[in-house]
Parts: C-alpha cells; sequence; structure tokens
C-alpha cells in the first residue's frame, strides 16, 4: 500500500468539502447582492413616492388623499426596513460563509503541505537506503580486493 494513500483520500475529502464551501459562499453573495439590490430599489421608490406626492399635496391636500399617503408610506416605510435588515443578515451569512471558505483553503494547504513533507521524507529515506547500499557495496568490494589479495600473497 502507498503510504500517501490515506493523505491523498484526505486531500480529496477536503477539496471537496472546500469546493461545497465555495458554492455555499457563491450562493450567499448572490442572496447578499439580491436583498441589497432590492432594498436600495425600494428605497429608491419610496424617494420618488414622496416626491411625486409633495407635489399633489401642494396642489391639492384633501384629508383622505394625506391619509391613504400617510398609510402607504407606513406600509412602504416597514417594507424598506424589513429589506434592509434581510440584507444585513444576508451579509452577515457571507461574511460566515467567506470565513468557512477561507477555513476551508487553510485545511486544504495544510493537507498539501503535509503530503509534500510526506514525499520529502519518503525521497529521503530513499537516497539514505541508496547511499547505504552503495557504501555496504564500496565496503564489500574493498574487502574483497584485500581479502583477495590475501590469498594471492600467501
Amino acid at each position: 500500500m502507498n503510504p500517501l494513500e490515506p493523505l491523498m483520500t484526505l486531500l480529496g475529502q477536503v477539496e471537496h468539502e472546500r469546493d461545497e464551501l465555495a458554492l455555499g459562499c457563491q450562493r450567499a453573495a448572490q442572496a447578499q447582492q439580491s436583498t441589497a439590490t432590492r432594498a436600495e430599489q425600494l428605497l429608491t421608490y419610496r424617494r420618488e413616492y414622496e416626491q411625486r406626492w409633495a407635489h399633489q399635496f401642494r396642489t391639492d391636500g384633501r384629508m383622505e388623499l394625506v391619509n391613504c399617503y400617510r398609510g402607504f408610506m407606513e406600509r412602504l416605510t416597514q417594507a424598506v426596513d424589513q429589506q434592509r435588515a434581510m440584507a444585513e443578515q444576508a451579509q452577515t451569512e457571507l461574511d460566515s460563509a467567506r470565513l468557512a471558505l477561507r477555513e476551508g483553503e487553510m485545511r486544504v494547504a495544510s493537507v498539501r503541505k503535509l503530503i509534500e513533507r510526506r514525499v520529502a521524507e519518503v525521497h529521503t529515506a530513499v537516497r539514505r537506503r541508496e547511499q547505504k547500499a552503495s557504501d555496504e557495496f564500496a565496503s564489500r568490494a574493498t574487502w574483497n580486493r584485500a581479502a583477495s589479495g590475501l590469498t594471492g600473497v600467501a
């Protein structure tokens, strides 16, 4: 069994988790953008509505119109406030998703670094074994030459 196989499996798992976190972050960014856009649209509509009716009240300020205007403005203000709260919540979720994604990236980087270290350790061990075998071969060859020189003299 390859000694790196468990680490490669772990790397695959943390990369998958990171990819899922990236997808979640992307969804959170889209949701945040969407809610912020809707909040801005509602705010713009409310400003335009106020300007339109300010002109209307200068020309015709009947009480029924004023009451309708106030009722609608209250509901519109509630909608703006609610949408702003949703946008703030979406921003909080986006911030959390980004933090989780950074942590996922760090886990992937950590596992990759661990794999690099293990590969380096394996290469170092192989080089040491090869050097030891080479040294042993050279030592035996020298010993054999010395031993054969002794037998040839006698």
